[in-house]
């Protein structure tokens, strides 16, 4: 299954989704924005970073960029996409996902080892964890806090669109501890801590076990080549 990773300028952790693919036996294809094909892919990530440098706000020139068209074509289509941290906030800022985001409640960068709670298992990204299972990620923003009125998030968990919740202190004053959410069709994903720097024994979060021994982050690539193979 050949998996498409699409960067902008400013985006920094494209080889991290590429390898987290690999190792889940994936083929990461490298999409650069001037000239991605989304017809040569089965599936997308558009990885984190701080695209186009985070000008007017997180994501903003991004989601206006060209190859977004087809991103959300793909999207409408069905195409498993996912965004990571900054790619979350490229799709919201794209209205392929709903809601935005400001500056977190600290107003400075935050960078931790998170834990967050499947609340969904019905994407192509979740399907590997059991509802309610707790995993810890990284979580790297300042301009994490996610943002939607009263009314969308009561729809939203309604209709069990609600992937992740933050546990414990809600690390930047997201709405309901929101931390994932799917479209309506489930297919499109947007997480902001980053499972694709946890997949690999020795460099990821630290576990009871060992430290930086937490590949909680590799089911979602796992999660997702099960899907498409089905």
């Amino acid at each position: 299954m050949r998996v498409g990773v699409l960067s902008f300028p400013g985006s920094l952790d494209g080889r991290d989704a590429e390898r987290a693919i690999s190792l889940s036996g994936g083929e990461a294809v490298a999409l650069w924005h001037a000239d991605a094909d989304l017809d040569s892919v089965d599936a997308l990530v558009i990885p984190g970073g701080w695209s186009y440098g985070d000008y007017m706000r997180a994501g903003a020139l991004a989601a206006m960029d060209q190859p977004m068209r087809a991103v959300a074509a793909a999207a409408e289509a069905g195409m498993p996409i996912i965004g990571l941290g900054n790619g979350f906030q490229i799709l919201a800022a794209a209205e392929i996902l709903p809601g935005t985001f400001t500056v977190n409640d600290g107003q400075e960068f935050l960078r931790a080892d998170q834990k967050i709670s499947i609340e969904s298992v019905a994407t192509p990204f979740t399907s590997a964890f059991e509802k309610g299972e707790e995993i810890v990620l990284p979580l790297r923003a300042k301009s994490g806090r996610y943002v939607l009125d009263a009314d969308t998030l009561a729809s939203l968990e309604d209709q069990g669109r609600i992937v992740a919740r933050y546990v414990g202190e809600n690390p930047n004053g997201s709405v309901g501890a929101v931390a994932a959410v799917s479209n309506e069709r489930g297919n499109v994903v947007g997480i902001m801590p980053h499972p694709e720097f946890a997949v690999e024994a020795g460099f990821g979060p630290d576990t009871p076990g060992a430290m930086r021994s937490g590949i909680d982050g590799a089911r979602f690539f796992d999660s997702l080549l099960a899907t498409v193979n089905a």
